[in-house]
């Protein structure tokens, strides 16, 4: 079936990815089906039926997780629930009615510790819950039958939203220096281009697990530096990002030190090659501070 034909649920739209999805599928012509998280709860599976068979999609995109990653320590029975029950849900309806799915998931699967970018076929080890209940949903979703894409990513961000990008400016607006973690490594994506990934896959099926970031790797320090030298040019002074270790920032949850993802997959069977990291970064600050000007808000 032609993808303008097709009906597609979004479920998660008032998040980063969700929310970019959207809007990239209207702008191109598709009949996009908005489920905020007051429509579609997947934290309550048994409701989940009832309304995917009301709105009747041909295709379910479900971008709606639990990602508070050191809040899911301690909320392991919801964390569960959001991102392995109610993905399983969704698949098993999408397989009882031969519909497709597509289900984000993240490089939190991974341990951490290869030494090389993780490819999908790689061995999985989540560090804590948040992973935990992510791989959870994975074997959720394989297993229901459903044709499905399972698209892992990592280190998100956006113009909007709560992410390390909205922290950092706001930290860098009140402070001259600050302390960033330099010991993880990871490929700072934004959720635009996940978005505009997603409509690659959409238009060109290919069952199966793969992984999608932007190109290139860096740690939060360079990301973080790399933030401050674009708002500089619009704030006229750059915070100074002093490196530290893990061990002298702990959190409540452990995090993997090296989650590069392998896109090698994902470009070979969709043909689409992901932008570098820093082109990306750079669309979305010109994006936050356009807001911020329209709004009359300060640099």
């Amino acid at each position: 079936m032609p993808l303008p034909t097709l009906r597609i649920l979004v479920t998660g739209v008032d998040g980063q990815v969700g929310g970019a999805l959207w809007r990239a599928g209207e702008a191109a012509g598709l009949s996009v089906l908005p489920m905020r998280r007051t429509d579609l709860d997947l934290a309550r599976a048994e409701a989940i039926p009832d309304i995917l068979d009301r709105a009747a999609p041909d295709l379910v995109v479900n971008c709606a997780a639990y990602t508070a990653v050191d809040k899911a320590e301690e909320e392991a029975s919801l964390a569960f629930a959001v991102n392995a029950e109610g993905p399983g849900t969704i698949a098993r309806w999408c397989a009882g009615r031969g519909r497709r799915l597509v289900h984000l998931s993240t490089d939190y699967v991974f341990p951490g510790n290869a030494g090389r970018p993780y490819r999908e076929d790689d061995p999985i080890g989540p560090l804590g819950v948040y992973g935990a209940s992510k791989a959870e949903g994975e074997r959720l979703v394989r297993d229901a039958g459903a044709e499905h894409v399972i698209l892992r990513t990592a280190w998100v961000y956006a113009a909007e939203g709560r992410n390390f990008l909205r922290t950092m400016l706001r930290l860098g607006r009140e402070r001259d220096e600050l302390n960033v973690v330099a010991d993880q490594r990871g490929c700072p994506t934004a959720a635009g281009s996940i978005a505009r990934a997603i409509l690659t896959i959409l238009g060109r099926w290919s069952d199966g697990t793969y992984h999608y970031v932007d190109a290139g790797e860096t740690t939060w320090h360079g990301f973080a530096q790399q933030i401050f030298a674009g708002a500089a040019e619009h704030w006229g002074r750059r915070p100074v990002v002093n490196p530290i270790t893990t061990d002298q920032y702990p959190t409540p949850a452990r995090r993997p030190a090296y989650s590069v993802l392998d896109t090698a997959r994902f470009q070979a069977d969709f043909a689409f090659s992901p932008p570098a990291w820093q082109d990306s970064l750079a669309e979305v600050l010109a994006e936050v501070f356009a807001g911020q000007a329209a709004y009359g808000e300060a640099g």
